[in-house]
């Protein structure tokens, strides 16, 4: 017998009905890897990434990756973490947006996994400071283009994970189907809302009121547009005086993602980043790649995180993401 390594006592209980408690399993997550539960959830989400792709490729679109330290916010009004770059300042960037729409301008339907970071202070079971997004761009499109690409793109997502991980849904007591779609607008959800009693914020949902749609629309991607302007990015498509060409997307009672037709014309940019409270200036060499001629172009990113969570129904995105970082983790 030859002993390949010596092992001290396990400081959690690796069982599949372990006991120990979430933050403790965080602590050593590479003994809670050990655990077929755990396995499982990342062999789905491996099979949404791969689902991803492999829907992506097929739609003619050409895989990209985008700079993570960037010189500016990309949006605007999110907490950014800074970092020194030499004798610069720069930061982690929290969205490929802006370089994702200057590549669709040339090459037409982009997409990426990309790395996002948000100094949010925040402290809830469905936001981390560091999260991966599933990224889209396409010229020549509208917002109703992209939300119909999602759809089956979610769909497409799903369906690899009905036929690859069968096994680990078996493990996980996860009973899923693909979701249907349903359009509707922002002012109709007010509507809704109003009859079942449910508080509305002016330019957002509600957390109570996602969870509503949810309720309302099991098993559905509902998709939520004509957004209130003041409610989306300074880059989204103004839909009239007070509304825009922008949308959220909620499964299974949370928003999976927001997109909307981009601005492509530099003189309404700028006017935007003016209503918003930002300087053009810091947004030169973005606002520039329009002035030589730009198509309309529209997209979209989902939270792979909160998409597993959502397809597993777990509860906190923590379980679903291998080594989390929230406002008080950065170890493992």
């Amino acid at each position: 017998i030859y002993v390949f390594a010596s092992a001290d006592e396990l400081p959690i209980d690796v069982s599949d009905f372990s006991k120990t408690e979430l933050p403790k399993r965080l602590d050593y997550r590479f003994l809670d890897l050990h655990r077929s539960r755990t396995q499982a959830i990342f062999k789905v989400q491996s099979t949404i990434m791969q689902a991803f792709r492999e829907f992506m490729i097929k739609e003619n679109a050409v895989e990209a990756v985008f700079p993570s330290i960037i010189s500016s916010s990309s949006e605007g009004g999110t907490e950014l973490f800074e970092a020194k770059y030499f004798d610069k300042k720069a930061y982690l960037s929290q969205s490929c947006q802006l370089y994702k729409q200057m590549l669709a301008c040339s090459m037409e339907k982009v997409f990426s996994i990309f790395t996002v970071w948000r100094a949010e202070k925040h402290n809830t079971v469905r936001h981390l400071n560091e999260a991966r997004q599933l990224d889209f761009e396409m010229a020549f499109a509208d917002e109703f283009v992209v939300m119909e690409v999602m759809g089956r793109c979610v769909q497409y997502i799903i369906e690899k994970v009905l036929e690859i991980n069968s096994e680990e849904l078996k493990l996980l007591e996860v009973k899923l189907k693909v979701p249907k779609t349903k359009y509707i607008t922002f002012e109709e959800v007010v509507e809704l809302m109003k009859k079942n009693k449910i508080n509305m914020e002016k330019h957002d949902l509600s957390t109570e009121a996602e969870k509503k749609l949810g309720d309302l629309f099991p098993d559905t991607i509902v998709f939520v547009h004509d957004w209130p302007l003041e409610g989306k990015p300074f880059y989204i498509m103004p839909k009239g005086k007070n509304s825009s060409k922008g949308f959220d997307a909620i499964y299974q009672g949370m928003e999976i993602t927001s997109g909307g037709q981009r601005i492509h014309i530099p003189e309404l940019l700028e006017e935007r980043l003016k209503a918003k409270g930002l300087k053009s200036k810091d947004f030169k060499s973005y606002i520039d790649s329009f002035r030589f001629g730009a198509p309309p172009h529209a997209g979209w990113g989902i939270g792979l995180e909160r998409l597993t969570m959502l397809i597993l129904g777990i509860q906190n995105i923590r379980e679903v993401t291998l080594f989390p970082r929230d406002r008080d983790r950065l170890t493992p």
